[in-house]
């Protein structure tokens, strides 16, 4: 039953075309836009690819609990509860579903930066890029998730674009970090979205992870994770 359940969600994100636009087209655009103007020698085009197919993942996970408050508001979590589903199978399937449309906006990115600003690597170091960021993604879809439990349809949507656009900049998603003025770095390197873009440049050069990257990651997971859970227990009682 949770199989359908994530075919039908994934079905009903992917032929939004909000969804679409927001998660592929914006990411794809800001990538050619900011890697093809100026005087860059080239050098910017990979860390920026990686930087670019972080934030249309961190888009769209977010966007996945902005269609959990519209079916709060209309009622389509209720009758979830009516089926045999447990409260634990439906979290799951929304998760899961996170991890699926997560894919189109790391991959539109990926295939800009191979196609149209030349970047090349060795086969496995694109299919770890893309691996790693699909993993990396989880707490951003635990925090959709989270706020579309805890706060109305328009409030997740405005609360969300907010966490979208605030994670981005100072993540350093858009704009290295070694822009950034000292302050602004050091917070920069305790936020996930920071330590998330870490993980695929890390593959880029060929190199692995570091440990300080994966347990700024593991924190963030764990607390995300614990703001959804709270967050759907507090609508099983109000819906």
């Amino acid at each position: 039953m949770i199989t359908a359940y994530v075919r039908l969600e994934v079905r009903r994100t992917l032929r939004d075309a909000g969804f679409t636009i927001s998660t592929i087209g914006v990411p794809v655009m800001m990538y050619l836009l900011f890697t093809n103007l100026g005087t860059d020698d080239g050098s910017f085009a990979t860390p920026a690819m990686v930087g670019m197919a972080a934030y249309g993942a961190l888009g769209a996970a977010l966007s996945l609990g902005t269609g959990v408050a519209e079916d709060k508001s209309t009622g389509w979590l209720r009758q979830l509860r009516v089926t045999p589903m447990t409260p634990r199978q439906v979290v799951t399937g929304r998760a899961l579903t996170g991890s699926v449309v997560v894919l189109p906006a790391i991959a539109g990115v990926l295939l800009a930066g191979g196609l149209a600003n030349g970047v090349r690597m060795a086969a496995w170091q694109w299919a770890a890029v893309a691996l790693t960021l699909w993993l990396g993604s989880l707490p951003f879809t635990l925090l959709g998730i989270g706020n579309g439990y805890r706060l109305s349809a328009q409030t997740t949507g405005v609360v969300n674009v907010a966490c979208n656009l605030g994670l981005a900049v100072v993540g350093g998603l858009w704009f290295p970090t070694v822009l950034f003025p000292s302050w602004l770095r050091a917070i920069s390197e305790y936020t996930p979205t920071n330590r998330f873009a870490e993980l695929g440049v890390a593959m880029t050069e060929g190199t692995a992870p570091g440990a300080g990257a994966l347990a700024v990651l593991a924190v963030w997971t764990a607390l995300f994770g614990m703001y959804a859970a709270v967050s759907y227990r507090r609508s099983a009682r109000t819906v």
